[in-house]
């Protein structure tokens, strides 16, 4: 209900800015994706369900927030700076690294151009389904999943993800700028491949890739045992 509920909102603050005011919602904002939902708060409910509203999403995001940072200080801390058990026992390693991704994250914040929030949802989101959504299939699903299968498979998805969202999407490309700044074109290859998503390239190869090293793990194991 809440994902039906969200999508169905944002579709029809057009309906509602169409009657209002006689356009539709991008343009009642001002161009800003990222402000048609604020926008639309602010005009169609009254004042006191605006400021519930607003300390009910405080509240929701600061523990989204809190989640988030502690995962990534201790992935930095633990995954990138340093191996062992020992970095997850450090607490000021830890704080060190939740520091230091809150003010990385905020730096980006501030770089990142305008009308980016859905964008970024959407490249977050298509992300993570190319790089672990097939690694997290099998290992729910397989006895003995490969470790090999699903690192090559995390590598694959991730790689063939970025370089969709670097050279070819030309929604996400126009983000980024690498491609404009390196070979001077928006987009390597021309439409329709310059509209397919990432996600759509991404998660079909990861899921390939560990789908066959896997079931050639299965079949040497197979081969291997006694009988």
């Amino acid at each position: 209900m809440m994902t039906g509920v969200a999508f169905t909102v944002g579709a029809l603050t057009n309906v509602y800015f169409n009657q209002t005011q006689g356009t539709i919602a991008v343009a009642a904002a001002g161009g800003n994706v990222d402000a048609i939902i604020p926008l639309f708060i602010n005009l169609a409910t009254p004042d006191w369900f605006t400021v519930l509203f607003m300390i009910t999403l405080l509240a929701a995001a600061m523990s989204t927030l809190s989640s988030l940072f502690h995962a990534m200080g201790t992935a930095l801390i633990c995954d990138v700076w340093g191996r062992g058990r020992e970095c997850a026992l450090s607490l000021k390693a830890n704080q060190a690294g939740v520091l230091v991704m809150i003010i990385a994250s905020v730096i980006v914040a501030f770089l990142m151009p305008g009308s980016i929030i859905a964008i970024a949802t959407a490249m977050f989101m298509g992300l993570c389904a190319s790089a672990f959504l097939p690694v997290f299939a099998v290992a729910v699903y397989c006895k003995k999943p490969d470790p090999f299968a699903a690192k090559v498979s995390l590598v694959v998805g991730a790689a063939v993800w970025f370089f969709w969202a670097l050279f070819v999407n030309s929604r996400y490309a126009a983000v980024f700028g690498l491609s404009s700044a390196l070979r001077g074109t928006t987009s390597l290859l021309p439409y329709p491949w310059s509209a397919i998503d990432p996600l759509i390239i991404g998660l079909p190869l990861s899921a390939l890739v560990i789908l066959v090293l896997q079931a050639r793990k299965n079949r040497n194991r197979g081969e291997s045992a006694p009988a």
